[in-house]
């Protein structure tokens, strides 16, 4: 034993003993009545792949904050994601079928506003016989009293500036002369927030698309993505929508819901899955941070959208040969995108992302006009999870119930308005009765308790560095450097014939680099001089970063 003691692996000897004796003493207490196998996992490339992805999810859904959740979205691409572009105000031809597949929508087409709307219908009465007249002046002044000079810009003509002008005017003095009306009498307007221009932007993947034919060549380099299954597996396609309405109303409670929650999983939604690549159609991509904005900042109080108010002067640039049929379902379109996009970043201030669904149903109303046409939309947002794993198995749908184009008034003849109808004025006005109610179950599930915004951060340099980077990546500025590109010469003689092999290979495609697939944190942080460094010794070269881990 004194042999033992003093020799030289004794200790090693020891912590072998010891870890043998703990693992005696823990199997003794492992035996089970039944036997306990572990969980047979799948370790197929496709099932590794959706562990890591699921994994990925779930750390986001476990971030506190509003604005962490938008960082770790953007985590994969410090180039931001090639992302389809919705804008409100361009509508290609027969985009109907992509638009309600890439919102998951079912469209109701309806002459009425839905059963809900019935308890405001005589207060809504009383509403237009006191508004009626002042409504008909505003509409005079904005046509006949003042004068406006407009000239085409690169992007929009000279007409349709002229009708957004307008219709913008009109809208401003209706919804003054409306709320101005109801402010005594209906407790959420006189507590509601008006946005003029605001920014609304939202974004979210949509699976189950077909692939992209860049993406089929490069799959083709490896053998076992040859499959015909691998070769032309649906990839996920990154939507990100752009909006700028009249005017927003925002209220502190969200609006009641058109349909039990219960009802979105309905069979007998249709709606149209759209697999072809989106330039088929009309829509183009472009590199961009994905960015989830409904007009205002985390934190706010009013944060449920009630009413948002939108122009239509990009029919005018559409063409005539595309019928009358398609340029109403260009309407219906614009208000799913508006409705849909305007929804999903207010829940994306409730926590909830494109890839941890709601757990409760949002509801807006969108109005387009142009001052004398009136199209009205209800939309009720059941889902936003549509990504490759959930496209298919995701049986709830969003659904929309939308009116055709109505002429508030027929004409203006000497200085007056003739033909008002007050039908049309009335449904605007039960669009403002609709009153938002509190709702009875947790509002912000996937929130901290304690830190719902990075405002609520107590450490004052990982909450100044979140807020810094939130905000600089929600602007969308161009980086310090270009985006990488491959030159149309070095595709021609480098790529697709090697013609110039004796050169130095440095190009990211000749060293087997991705570029594009650069993760947000890869960068060196700031430097801090040594002047600035903690007192009185410090070997820390760069600045702490807080960024999510995901």
């Amino acid at each position: 034993m004194h042999l033992l003691r003093g020799h030289r692996s004794f200790p090693k000897l020891k912590q072998f003993t010891a870890r043998q004796s703990s693992q005696v003493a823990f199997n003794q207490d492992e035996y089970t009545e039944m036997p306990e196998y572990p969980p047979i996992v799948d370790m197929s490339l496709k099932a590794r792949k959706l562990r890591e992805q699921q994994a990925i999810h779930e750390k986001i859904r476990k971030l506190n904050t509003v604005e962490e959740k938008q960082i770790g979205l953007n985590m994969p691409r410090y180039y931001g994601f090639r992302s389809v572009i919705f804008k409100d105000d361009k509508v290609p031809y027969n985009a109907m079928p992509l638009v309600q597949g890439y919102t998951r929508t079912h469209f109701k087409l309806i002459n009425k506003l839905p059963d809900p709307y019935l308890e405001t219908a005589a207060a809504a009465d009383l509403t237009v016989k006191d508004v009626k007249s002042f409504v008909e002046d505003a509409i005079v002044i904005e046509y006949e009293k003042i004068d406006r000079n407009f000239s085409p810009s690169l992007d929009k003509t000279e007409e349709e500036q002229k009708e957004n002008a307008i219709a913008k005017c009109i809208v401003k003095q209706i919804n003054r002369i409306i709320t101005n009306n109801l402010a005594d009498k209906v407790a959420h307007i006189l507590s509601a927030q008006v946005d003029y221009d605001p920014r609304h932007e939202a974004f979210w993947f949509v699976g189950g698309t077909d692939v992209p034919a860049r993406v089929i060549k490069w799959r083709k380099q490896y053998k076992w993505l040859r499959e015909p299954e691998r070769l032309h597996e649906p990839v996920d396609r990154p939507v990100q929508y752009l909006g700028t309405p009249f005017i927003a109303i925002r209220s502190h409670q969200p609006l009641k819901p058109l349909i039990p929650y219960s009802e979105a999983e309905n069979p007998e939604f249709k709606v149209p899955k759209f697999t072809y690549v989106p330039e088929s159609v009309g829509y183009f991509t472009e590199h961009r941070h994905g960015t989830n904005i409904p007009g205002f900042w985390p934190g706010d109080y009013d944060e449920f959208g009630l009413l948002s108010i939108h122009g239509r002067g990009h029919l005018l640039v559409r063409k005539e040969s595309y019928g009358e049929n398609d340029q109403l379902e260009a309407l219906h379109c614009q208000a799913m995108k508006n409705s849909f996009g305007w929804l999903l970043a207010q829940a994306s201030y409730q926590g909830f992302t494109t890839f941890n669904d709601l757990t409760y149903p949002l509801v807006t109303q969108t109005v387009i006009t142009n001052g004398q046409l009136w199209s009205f939309y209800a939309y009720q947002l059941n889902t936003v999870t549509m990504h490759n794993e959930q496209i298919d198995e995701n049986p709830k749908h969003n659904i929309c119930f939308g009116s055709t184009p109505m002429k508030l008034y027929d004409t203006i003849e000497d200085g007056k308005v003739k033909g008002l109808n007050e039908d049309v004025l009335k449904m605007l006005v039960q669009f403002y009765l609709n009153s938002p109610e509190e709702r009875e179950h947790e509002m912000k599930p996937y929130l901290g308790k304690e830190e719902k915004v990075i405002a609520d951060i107590d450490d004052d340099k990982k909450r100044c560095w979140l807020e810094d980077r939130y905000k600089h990546l929600v602007s969308n500025r161009p980086k310090h450097f270009l985006l990488p590109e491959t030159y149309l010469w070095e595709k021609i003689y480098k790529i697709e014939h090697n013609t110039r092999f004796f050169e130095r290979k440095v190009r990211p495609f000749e060293l087997g680099v991705n570029p594009y697939k650069r993760k947000l944190n890869e960068h060196l942080p700031p430097y801090i001089p040594k002047v600035l460094r903690p007192y009185p010794r410090s070997k820390k070269k760069f600045e702490t970063t807080y960024y999510p881990d995901v």
